[in-house]
């Protein structure tokens, strides 16, 4: 068993006589919060100082921020552009093998949150496994990602707002949201993980509905009667070309090009894992969420896309006219102009509350992660120490409220085109987000020789991902590519653009220059795997006894099995 096999490896846990705390008693006396601290801290008196965050998200909160979390305006809003220049199979492919990427990706992320799950987990994790100018990078690189994420869906949610009322300056509506998700985060954990539940059940269910009316539009069964079938895979046809290619290469372009769309949609997949920190019982809900990512992948993904594509064409009047006005309200939203087109009424305003909803909670999620990340550079010494302090309901407010004050960039929107703003903060964090899913790829692939070195049985873990290390390998490669030719539409004749370029590759420079900074400024070197840290917190963890809930009746069965 895991919990007998290791122990803490700090010396004021050490069982070595009279005046040093045995880790039973200061689990005991201190309670698991301290505890779990002083073992990653090296000693209690830090613990108490800093305080620590608490394990306050439930099963429910995590198995739904698992299944709504990354249900945003992307899938919503952001793509209808990808399909009105690929085609209805080139957004399917796209968003499907964007999918099994995200898939092996967060297998490998799974594995190492369930065996050791801290909050922040990613920075902790390059800087334990593979070396601290990695955790450095990733940490201030996934920090800043999830920053400009907010501002992105906070300008999103001002203007959804507007979609009922343009007369009031957007400065109103982005200081509402604003005052809403800190609101939200700066309380307790468990304030947000509710909130995150019921914005998830929102999301969720509207998705759900959107699909089964899919297919009921899609046989006949919709106002017009009018059976669509795979009409408009014939007409105007089911791959698009990819200006200015041509042919079978003008195809293929049009799938590339959804790729980089698809992962924005999919950004924020690896929360779950953020959140492991302070997840209730996390050796059996972070598994139960991770081993749920392709039934998730599958059916809001893969099966969204395939519904749009069915419901109207990529031509249509209205996506392109909303595309080239820069609308970002419910107008362009394909599963909209989709209903128009069947002949049903007010589900317009219902979808464009549900995308408020959706922009609402993400910018409510990447202000946790954000603050999340910050702390786990706090922990890692990369950040300053006062980052740790967390008050008595454990919430690190200093890492919420500086995060926080990075959305106050997104009166930016105010003075310019909020469209093209929307659209500058997409790329940067798109890019950002790749990294932050190679960093945790190659994090894996260290921890699996790691394990392996150190006489650790991946067979006796809680979960062990399959196919490993390939699927991790895979997953690198994969994102690598998206990475290195995401703006190859600058580089074709008549289409170089420096805004456009800076956009789609500022990201690679300042991930590197983070890792050249601080391997330089502190001399780090590539950990190897049998010196890679693998157990320093993990014996608080296993020492914590959570109760087993036990179904007593079957709707009790169905509601466990589903949260």
């Amino acid at each position: 068993m895991e919990k007998a096999e290791y122990t803490v490896s700090s010396p004021e846990y050490a069982e070595n006589g009279a005046g040093h705390l045995t880790e039973h008693h200061v689990i005991d006396e201190k309670g698991a919060p301290v505890n779990e601290a002083a073992a990653l801290y090296g000693d209690i008196q830090t613990a108490e100082d800093f305080g620590y965050v608490h394990r306050g998200l439930k099963s429910r909160h995590i198995q739904f921020i698992a299944l709504g979390g990354t249900i945003g305006t992307g899938l919503f809003l952001g793509i209808g552009k990808a399909f009105s220049k690929s085609g209805p199979l080139s957004l399917l492919l796209g968003y499907s093998f964007t999918g099994v990427g995200v898939y092996a990706m967060m297998q490998s992320l799974g594995e190492m949150a369930t065996w050791l799950p801290l909050p922040g987990a990613v920075p902790q994790f390059c800087a334990r496994y593979v070396d601290e100018a990695v955790g450095f990078a990733v940490g201030w690189n996934t920090w800043y990602a999830a920053s400009i994420t907010l501002c992105a869906e906070i300008s999103a949610a001002a203007v959804v707002i507007g979609y009922w009322n343009d007369e009031i300056n957007p400065a109103a509506w982005i200081s509402l949201v604003i005052v809403l998700v800190v609101c939200l985060n700066i309380f307790a954990v468990s304030i947000y993980g509710e909130a995150e539940f019921i914005f998830a059940a929102v999301k969720i269910l509207t998705i759900v509905g959107l699909i089964f009316m899919a297919l009921i539009v899609d046989l006949g069964g919709g106002p017009t009667h009018d059976r669509l079938g795979f009409r408009y895979w014939k007409n105007p046809g089911a791959m698009k070309e990819y200006s200015p290619a041509t042919g079978s290469w003008g195809r293929f372009l049009g799938v590339f090009s959804v790729l980089v769309n698809a992962a924005f949609s999919y950004g924020g997949v690896e929360m779950v894992a953020v959140a492991a920190g302070e997840a209730e019982n996390p050796r059996k809900n972070i598994p139960k969420a991770v081993r749920r990512v392709f039934w998730r992948i599958l059916f809001f993904y893969v099966l969204g896309t395939l519904a749009i594509g069915v419901l109207i064409p990529y031509d249509d009047e209205k996506l392109l006219g909303a595309i080239k006005s820069g609308s970002h309200d419910a107008t362009a939203s394909p599963w909209v102009i989709a209903i128009y087109r069947a002949g049903i009424p007010v589900l317009p305003s219902i979808i464009n509350a549900v995308i408020l909803t959706s922009a609402s909670s993400s910018a409510n999620a990447f202000l946790y992660s954000g603050s999340r990340y910050l702390f786990a550079l706090a922990q890692n010494h990369q950040a300053p120490r006062f980052l740790l302090t967390c008050s008595k309901s454990g919430v690190p407010y200093y890492c919420v409220c500086i995060t926080a004050a990075v959305s106050l960039l997104t009166y930016m929107s105010c003075g310019s085109s909020a469209a093209v703003v929307f659209q500058w903060f997409q790329s940067l964090t798109t890019i950002a987000g790749l990294f932050t899913w190679c960093s945790i790829c190659v994090a894996y692939i260290q921890f699996h020789k790691a394990c392996k070195a150190q006489g650790v049985d991946r067979n006796s873990m809680v979960f062990r991902s399959p196919f490993q290390p390939y699927l991790a390998w895979g997953a690198l490669v994969f994102f690598g590519i998206i990475i290195i030719f995401n703006g190859w539409l600058v580089f074709t004749t008549g289409n170089w653009s420096v805004q456009n370029f800076i956009t789609a590759y500022v990201g690679i420079p300042i991930y590197f220059s983070l890792f050249a900074f601080w391997k330089i400024f502190k001399k780090t070197k590539f950990i190897k795997p049998v010196e890679a840290d693998i157990f320093t917190g993990k014996a608080a963890l296993d020492a914590e006894i959570w109760p087993d809930q036990s179904p007593k009746n079957i709707w009790q069965k169905i509601w466990y099995w589903i949260a």
